[in-house]
């Protein structure tokens, strides 16, 4: 067998296992942003007139997401709750009494939102919908606020994206997670000066820019994996040609 023909096999070869190896990559990347989550992704405590999105993706290849439930926690309470209107969708608020009632400066609040379901629409296959909830204040005595999500879909299935982050690892359905830093700190300063009345587009605005910060990342990946694939391609063909070469 001539040295061209070894080579030429094992560039075939060696292309092959770069294309698996990018696709498993880009694969990867693609699913790792599948995930309900909620924008912005940090608030400051006790902030005031904001708006919060969450963002609901659809994972499936062949059915329609067809209902949205997040729980609001209720042991740290979002007060002054209100849902805004979304085209094809209906918002059912529900309302619990509360173990531990919050004094505020207007008085003692003894109730909150603790579930939003929205029926009626639909998000289709490779797109995503985002739910705008506004609040009047979030609580102050707490470093996170963990949205639990059912995703319940045309043909019966449902998503339940309710783990909570234990260490570093991500779970395999994550919980949307909203981090609130003190006062002055993070994203949460900017987004509570939204008190202003553009709370809605500086809401937008977040979620948008967090959204690109995940498509960037999952194109770095996914060049990464590319780069790899042809420096492995490279050393592959440089080894049989020199394996090959007669020696003088």
């Amino acid at each position: 067998m001539s040295t061209t023909r070894t080579a030429a096999g094992a560039l075939r070869r060696a292309g092959l296992v770069t294309a698996l190896a990018a696709a498993g990559v880009l694969t990867a990347a693609g699913a790792a942003f599948a995930h309900v989550t909620v924008h912005p992704g940090t608030y400051a405590k006790g902030a005031t007139d904001g708006v919060l999105t969450l963002r609901v993706p659809n994972e499936e290849d062949s059915a329609d997401t067809t209902k949205v439930q997040v729980y609001l926690p209720t042991d740290h309470p979002l007060l002054g709750v209100l849902v805004t209107p979304r085209d094809g969708w209906t918002a059912k608020v529900t309302n619990t009494k509360l173990k531990k009632p919050v004094k505020t400066d207007d008085g003692t609040i003894t109730d909150a939102v603790s579930e939003i379901t929205w029926t009626g629409g639909k998000i289709g296959p490779g797109q995503y919908q985002d739910f705008d909830v506004a609040f009047g204040q979030l609580p102050d005595d707490t470093g996170q606020l963990v949205f639990k999500t059912l995703q319940t879909y045309s043909d019966g299935k449902v998503v339940r994206w309710i783990e909570e982050p234990q260490g570093g690892d991500e779970p395999e359905n994550p919980a949307p997670v909203l981090k609130l830093t003190a006062s002055g700190a993070g994203d949460g300063t900017e987004a509570s000066a939204a008190s202003d009345g553009g709370a809605g587009d500086q809401g937008s605005a977040q979620a948008a820019s967090a959204s690109s910060s995940s498509d960037s990342t999952a194109r770095g990946l996914g060049i990464a994996g590319l780069v790899v694939g042809v420096l492995g391609l490279a050393a592959a063909v440089f080894a049989v040609v020199r394996t090959r070469s007669p020696r003088s």
